[in-house]
Parts: C-alpha cells; structure tokens; sequence
C-alpha cells in the first residue's frame, strides 16, 4: 500500500483541483467518472449508480459508453451480479467472468472482469461504483485503492447534493406553507422560521426566557405635529439602530407595534438569558441617546422606554384568526410578558425598569435603584420594580 500513497495523493489531489471550480452535481459525479477511466488503464466503462430513492430529483443519471444510443446507467448496471452482490454485502466485489452487455439491437457486448463497489457515508450506501475492463485483462492492487479512494470522495459529494436538495425543498415548503400569511406575519419571524422551519409544527413549549418590552415617549406628540413622512422616518432610523445591539445579544424581536418593540431571550439559561437583556437594552439607550442629538431642535426628544421581566413562559407560533385574515406570530405567553409590557409602559423619561426575577438574577453586576411595589395596570397585586438607571 505504502508504495501506492505518493500517486493516491497526486490523484486525489488532481481530481479535487477538477471538481472544486464545478457547481452542478451532474457535472462533478461526471468528472468523477472521467478521472477513474483515464486512471485505470484497462477500464471500458465505468458507471456510477445512485442508489437513493430521490436521487433524480436532484441528479441526473450518467449515459453508459458501451451503447450504441445513449442508456441510463441506471438501467443498464443496477441489475447486474457484481452490483448487486456489493450492494447486499455492503464490500467491494469483483467478478471475474462478467456477462456480456446486450444492445438493443441484441448484439453483445463482450467485457472482461466487473468490479463494484459500494458509496458509503456514515454506514449508508448511497451509490455503487461499477468498473467493466477489457476481456482478457486483470485489475491490479492499485486500481482498487484508487477506486475506494474515490467512492469515499464521491460519497461526500452524494451526500451534500441530496442535502442542499432537501434544504432547497424545506425553504419552498415552507414559503408555500406562509405564502397566504405573509402579509400578516412580522419579518423577524419568518427568519426566525426560514432557520427552525419545525417552528411551524412544534407544540409550545415552557422555558425560562426574558421579554424586553421598548416603546418611545414623545411619539404621539411628534405625529400630531410633523408630518407623517418625516415622523416615520425618525422612527425607522430609530428603531433600525436597535437591531445590531439586539441580535448581539441574542434576542428575538417578535412584534413591532408602531412605537414598540418586543424581544424575547430564550436561548441560553435563565440568568444568561436576563444579563444578554439588559445589555441589549443599555445599548439601546446609548443609541437612542446618539440619534436624539442628530435631531433637530424644535423636533423635542424622543425617550425609549424599557421594561424587562424574567420567568418561565409558553413560547411558540401563535395564529390569530380574525374575520378577514390570519396572522402568525412567534410569542411568550403568561405574566411574565404582561409585567414586561406594563413596566416600559411604567417607565418615563428613558429609564429602564426590571421585574424582582431579573433583579435577582443580575444583582451586583450593575447599580440598581429600588422603586418598590408599584401598581401596574391589569396586574392585581403590586409588583417590586427596580430602576437600572434613575434613583427614586
């Protein structure tokens, strides 16, 4: 074997010099085939079978050489012995006394030995490889190494075809699936669809996550007095400067309100989860900050207001069906999102209000000012908030 490896690696590295400028599947698993002619010096044919059900689907079958009119590979080796055999007993199989191939016109075809062997990828067989040579010749030990050493090549590119295949078929599945929502489903969620499409599936689910509600202060008085134009273009500079800060952090920003914002931080723990909120929503207020000097004087300023709260809500793909249409949202459902929605309503002059959870789970990493129990609307009972930035 050792005397084979120095020509293996030229071969190999030959054959990936060839394919790696090629973007078709047909037009790789072709040179594949061109290669292993030109390698073995004996070599009739050399055809590649796709065993895999849906392989037309995303292929092309090779046409045979050894026919007068072009054949299907797949037709004309899937059934013979040395194929079959490979296949069944998952080997590499020669078979000295090959069956003549028979034309259309029942001519025969006369071959020396078949050697098949299998396409593996993680203990799947995904293709056959079969080599007819010449009558009368053998294969040497060099053949079969440079053969293997190209089913395992081939095996890699089988297997990233059928994959970006069936990416493919999700996403267009999936943009069936929300083509008569698409009006009505806010753009995050379809990211957050178009990356976890089982997300239109899935049961919800309970997690610990926090919800980072932002609305601005100023809003209503800025559109009674400007034009609409000029007021929706403040507000999409705005908000369109909080989405690096957010998705930083790892946030979700599920629904757009207007004036509002809501994050969910789900996909860490729940203290991970809560310091990646309020550091998303410290440089929130840095950008709000920087974009209310670039104002205009007589345009007033424009406060974010946050509220965060921590806990454990039923989070998944929410529909809400009306009388003229449905709309699709990811959500978090359950008190922990209302006393994060009443909090940054709670909250004046661009000040960050946390709920007792959140408290607890970022206390001494940054100052906190106790406010007290505070009524919040549609909440019954008082709820402790705390200030990260304004002492009472």
């Amino acid at each position: 074997m050792d005397r084979y490896y120095k020509e293996r690696f030229h071969v190999q590295r030959n054959l990936i010099r060839k394919i790696a400028p090629l973007m078709e599947v047909n037009k790789i698993i072709e040179k594949v085939r061109e290669e292993l002619r030109t390698i073995i010096p004996n070599a009739m044919e050399v055809c590649i079978l796709l065993l895999d059900k849906d392989a037309d689907k995303y292929t092309s079958p090779l046409q045979c050489a050894l026919y007068e009119e072009p054949v299907n590979c797949q037709s004309c080796k899937r059934d013979r012995a040395a194929v079959q055999k490979a296949i069944q007993e998952k080997k590499a199989v020669v078979v000295s006394q090959s069956e003549p191939l028979r034309r259309k016109d029942n001519s025969l075809v006369a071959v020396g030995s078949e050697y098949a062997m299998p396409v593996f990828v993680e203990d799947r067989v995904l293709a056959a490889i079969s080599v007819v040579i010449q009558p009368l010749t053998r294969y040497g030990r060099r053949d079969f190494f440079l053969i293997r050493d190209f089913a395992d090549i081939l095996g890699n590119i089988i297997l990233s075809a059928k994959r970006q295949w069936e990416n493919t078929q999700e996403k267009i599945r999936i943009s069936q699936k929300l083509t008569n929502l698409t009006p009505f489903v806010p753009g995050s969620v379809r990211h957050m669809v178009d990356k976890n499409p089982e997300l239109l599936t899935s049961e919800k689910e309970r997690k610990d996550v926090t919800i980072l509600f932002l609305d601005m202060e100023g809003y209503t008085k800025l559109s009674s007095s400007r034009p609409e134009v000029e007021v929706n273009a403040v507000i999409e500079k705005m908000f369109s400067s909080f989405v690096d800060p957010i998705h930083r952090s790892h946030g979700d920003i599920n629904e757009t309100a207007g004036d509002a914002l809501m994050i969910i931080f789900k996909d860490h723990d729940a203290k991970t989860n809560a310091i990646n909120a309020v550091k998303a929503s410290f440089e929130i207020i840095d950008r709000n900050h920087a974009i209310n000097q670039s104002l205009e004087t007589d345009m007033g300023t424009l406060y974010v207001n946050i509220g965060i709260n921590s806990g454990s809500a039923l989070v998944g793909m929410t529909k809400f069906k009306g009388a003229l249409d449905t709309r699709m949202t990811f959500t978090a459902s359950g008190t922990v999102t209302n006393i994060a929605a009443r909090l940054s309503d709670y909250a004046k002059g661009g000040d960050i209000l946390i709920g007792e959870e959140t408290k607890n789970m970022v206390d001494g990493l940054w100052p906190l000012y106790k406010l007290g129990a505070v009524g919040l609307k549609g909440i019954k009972d008082p709820v402790p908030v705390f200030s990260l930035l304004h002492a009472p």
